[in-house]
């Protein structure tokens, strides 16, 4: 059957009637990959999953929520949108306004946003402009705008969004027949790990599925508000999505954790970095740096620096898994958004005369 979106797809449990316009670029069904080198690692009776959310259309999540909160704007006859972004929010809000036929207005931090996010924002026809200051100070005034002038926000403050953005926990379960075991996050701006936990409690509250996850969330070391539970001040991180020092989710995101029994923590920039291109060389998926927070996150797990209060820890103590456990760790973007990572990972070409022999030597043949 042709997929046509994920209104269309889950329309029964989202905010939408038969009059609203569906603004969709045919977002959500990505796949749910399985990790063998993963897998491998956790343990014999592991089956690790990825949700490789950089293919929906604008190459990240986002995509899920600004299909509902354009469509729910349109319907309630806006003629402009407006976001605060870190770069992902941005590229997905100025497609589906073009989409929509309506104005967009995109808040960034001047400087600190990845080229291929902010191409998107431009080539899309959205109004970008760049604030000195960071993504916290954007949001501040994308609120402000927003309850002075007619402009709808379409940040995860946004209830939409999060509509939108938990479709993806219902992909994984329909996949996996139920929920997983774990579930594993990077944490920005803490809306993503809050709609998941609300699509896997929705799904199991109407008997379709018959457990929940334990929701892990990951954040950068040096942008890191829920682990630490304050706010800070000058967020700091290569990981750029999550480069956020106060989350708009951040107390349903901590509720998410607390109620699934699951746990936060953070990794460095090294552990991302080195996360990221263990993901591309070893599985074959190339990842924006915040998304291989999950990836960190798991990897951190399973060696000697885990948390003290990490449940998947506490089970590989007892014994390496000894039960059949399932664990998804969402990917969020793609790594083409952020192209200058090839230069933060020392990555580049080998130049040779074009003979065979020099050509063989190179490969190391």
């Amino acid at each position: 059957m042709r997929w046509n979106g994920i209104i269309e797809a889950y329309r029964r449990f989202l905010p939408v009637n038969a009059k609203t316009p569906v603004v969709t670029l045919n977002e959500g069904n990505t796949p749910l990959i399985f990790s063998p080198r993963l897998s491998e690692m956790v343990g014999k009776e592991a089956s690790v999953y990825l949700k490789f959310e950089g293919l929906n259309p604008t190459g990240s999540f986002k995509d899920r929520g600004m299909t509902v909160a354009i469509s729910r704007a349109v319907e309630k006859g806006a003629k402009a949108v407006i976001c605060a972004s870190t770069g992902n929010t941005s590229a997905s809000a100025a497609a589906y306004a073009a989409r929509a036929g309506i104005t967009c207005a995109v808040l960034l931090p001047k400087g600190k946003i990845a080229r291929g996010k902010l191409a998107q924002a431009l080539i899309c026809g959205a109004q970008v402009i760049a604030l000195r200051g960071n993504f916290d100070e954007a949001l501040r005034l994308v609120r402000e705008i927003g309850e002075s002038y007619p402009v709808v926000i379409v940040n995860s403050i946004n209830p939409d969004r999060i509509e939108g953005q938990k479709t993806a926990a219902f992909e994984v379960m329909d996949v996996l027949g139920d929920a997983p075991d774990f579930h594993f996050l990077p944490v920005g701006n803490a809306g993503n790990i809050t709609a998941y936990w609300k699509g896997y409690r929705e799904w199991k509250e109407a008997g379709i599925s018959k457990k929940l996850p334990r929701m892990m969330g990951f954040q950068a070391a040096g942008a890191a508000p829920v682990y630490y539970d304050k706010i800070v001040r000058s967020p700091d991180t290569l990981a750029t999505a999550i480069r956020i020092g106060n989350p708009a989710s951040w107390k349903k995101a901590q509720m998410a954790i607390a109620q699934s029994n699951g746990c936060v923590d953070i990794i460095s920039d090294a552990e991302i970095l080195a996360a990221q291109k263990w993901l591309a060389c070893n599985e074959g998926i190339f990842v924006e740096p915040a998304s291989a927070a999950s990836i960190a996150g798991i990897l951190k797990c399973l060696g000697k620096r885990a948390c003290k209060q990490c449940p998947l820890a506490d089970e590989m103590r007892a014994s390496l898994l000894p039960r059949p456990v399932k664990i998804v760790c969402t990917v969020t973007g793609h790594g083409l958004k952020d192209p200058d990572v090839v230069n933060l990972q020392g990555l580049k070409t080998v130049t040779v005369w074009p003979t065979v022999d020099r050509v063989i030597r190179a490969m190391g043949l």
